[in-house]
């Protein structure tokens, strides 16, 4: 009995994880064989001592090799099999996954034959393992308005095809404001997607301020660092707007020592809306159930409080609203049902 392993059977959504972020070393060393790319290492383990995080520098240089060697719509669809079932293992039923397609359109790939197949496949890994994914094609704001067009133009496709929920803003809001992509949102919310955007990682509060407004940001990506305003986190807390926190990524990028000091318990106890993230679970060598294990241990947080965190994500997700309260009851009711084999202790009820 465990609350580790109450934490792997519960299930679970993820509303905040990179898709080449998650790509495991088995998979990257497959792929760079496949099309003959140089790497550091020519083993798993020589790759896994590659991927552990030394500065953001380094992050960026193992981000950019892991989408270098995607060279073929096939390479896609093996990292999505792979996703898959990484979010299965760990309970996850349900991802909603930032993807940058921006990046491999500048590296000339056919992106509508990419659109195929991560289609097909999101839709094969769903009928065999029940695991939901759905995507978030990313503006980078550091690259300018180059990609721009081609990302809303894919992510457009993909909404029709179903399998496409939101249009998103990543990169480093400090280097580019979001405000020079606001026509860019504004025609993915006239098409019916929704909007998120990372802001308050990188910069300060005026980031996730500049992407409430331009960018209609339903959700923000990380905004830890609106901890720094009062009145910025008042207006959260009144328009309800969830905030993806990702503690680990948070740590290893340097916005807090430890996570004894990280500002999730503050934000929590503020009345924020959060969920519980991993960002690039590969490149950070964690996991969903780690990530909720952590918090756990340094916040004194019980199994219901966890359960609350977790059902949140379902409520900030953009399933529709019926999907919602069916995956949210599930989730505590097989909650209410692992707790004496894991804990050895009923839920206290209600959690909510």
């Amino acid at each position: 009995m465990s609350l580790a392993s109450f934490l792997v059977a519960l299930p679970k959504v993820e509303l905040h994880v990179h898709l080449e972020g998650a790509m495991p070393p088995a998979t990257l060393l497959a792929l760079a064989r496949r099309h003959r790319v140089d790497l550091p290492a020519s083993d798993e383990a020589g790759l896994r001592e590659w991927f552990r995080f030394r500065d953001f520098d380094h992050f960026v240089e193992v981000y950019v090799a892991c989408s270098r060697v995607l060279r073929e719509p096939e390479d896609f669809q093996l990292l999505l099999r792979d996703f898959a079932s990484e979010q299965e293992r760990q309970g996850i039923r349900y991802s909603e996954v930032h993807f940058t397609i921006g990046t491999h359109w500048l590296n000339g790939l056919p992106i509508d034959e990419i659109l195929d197949a991560m289609g097909e496949t999101i839709a094969a890994e769903e009928a065999r393992r029940g695991t939901r994914i759905r995507l978030i094609p990313d503006i980078v704001r550091d690259v300018g308005a180059q990609t721009a067009d081609p990302t809303l133009d894919w992510a457009l496709a993909g909404a029709k095809r179903g399998f496409v929920v939101a249009l998103g803003l990543t990169g480093r809001e400090a280097v580019m404001p979001s405000e020079p992509f606001a026509d860019h949102f504004e025609a993915a919310a006239a098409a019916g997607l929704h909007c998120v955007a990372h802001a308050g990682e990188h910069a300060g509060p005026a980031s996730v301020e500049s992407v409430l407004g331009p960018c209609r940001a339903e959700r923000i990506g990380h905004g830890v660092r609106a901890i720094e305003d009062d009145a910025l986190i008042a207006r959260l807390r009144e328009k309800r707007t969830p905030l993806e926190v990702c503690p680990t990524s948070n740590l290893m990028l340097g916005l807090a020592p430890d996570l004894a000091h990280h500002p999730f318990d503050r934000l929590r106890r503020a009345g924020l809306e959060l969920s519980v993230n991993t960002d690039d679970p590969a490149l950070f060598a964690t996991d969903l159930p780690t990530e909720f294990l952590n918090l756990a241990h340094t916040f004194a947080y019980t199994p219901e409080t966890l359960v609350d965190l977790a059902a949140a994500a379902v409520r900030h997700s953009f399933l529709p609203a019926a999907e919602k309260t069916a995956l949210e009851s599930d989730l505590r009711t097989e909650a209410t049902r692992l707790a004496p084999t894991h804990l050895g202790r009923e839920l206290a009820v209600p959690t909510t």
